[in-house]
């Protein structure tokens, strides 16, 4: 039972992040061409998301509401493969229904917050977001990593995705999660290029948890 709830706190903050976020883009109209006033309230619409969620689905399911995330807790060792498949699951599953509900909202699938190939180069599309997604997980295995940072940990984490939203956007509408690249790529039928926003976060997530575990001072004093 425990274990159920944590993989439904999962699906239910992702699908909020898909809703929200996602749709504050759609209602907004945020074009990434344009540093306009949709463009940072978008970045903002993201982060705030994550503290909203991380202070109320946080002490349930540590708030992952990303498999890039997830991924980067399994190989650290932080996480177990049940938990992880079961996590994965839910937050696409949460993704997909926060995307068919804005689509429900909005009227039209034509925008639900879909990301999008930089300048339709695929390469230069998932470096983008292999950087973006480093730098966030790496944050994220930072603050968690003590106890000391939990009361702090949901704002560092919603301010550091509000950081590469608004670096990102421009490029691809920022992914840096496979689940909130998915649902609305499946649902408005824009799924040229879904694989990118699916691997490159997910080799971010790799990369990000390879280097704090090498620099993780904390990791040395245990030893």
């Amino acid at each position: 039972m425990k274990d159920f709830k944590k993989y439904i706190a999962e699906f239910i903050g992702t699908l909020v992040l898909v809703l929200f976020a996602c749709g504050a883009a759609a209602v907004l109209g945020c074009d990434g061409a344009k540093a306009d006033a949709a463009y940072f309230m978008t970045a903002a619409a993201f982060g705030l998301v994550i503290v909203a969620m991380a202070y109320s689905i946080g002490n349930v399911s540590g708030c992952h509401i990303n498999p890039a995330v997830s991924i980067a807790m399994l190989v650290s060792g932080r996480m177990n493969v049940k938990d992880f498949c079961g996590y994965v699951v839910a937050q696409f599953a949460g993704a997909t229904a926060g995307a068919a509900i804005l689509w429900a909202l909005m009227g039209s699938n034509q925008s639900l917050g879909q990301n999008g190939l930089y300048k339709n180069d695929i390469w230069l599309s998932l470096l983008v977001e292999v950087i973006l997604t480093f730098v966030f997980v790496l944050a994220i295995l930072g603050v968690t990593s003590r106890v000391a940072n939990s009361n702090v940990a949901g704002l560092v984490i919603g301010l550091t995705l509000t950081l590469v939203h608004i670096f990102g956007i421009h490029f691809t509408g920022t992914s840096v999660n496979p689940a909130r690249s998915f649902g609305p790529a499946i649902l408005s039928g824009a799924t040229d290029g879904l694989w990118v926003f699916i691997a490159a976060p997910l080799i971010g997530g790799i990369l990000a948890a390879c280097v704090y575990s090498l620099i993780d001072s904390e990791k040395e004093k245990k030893k």
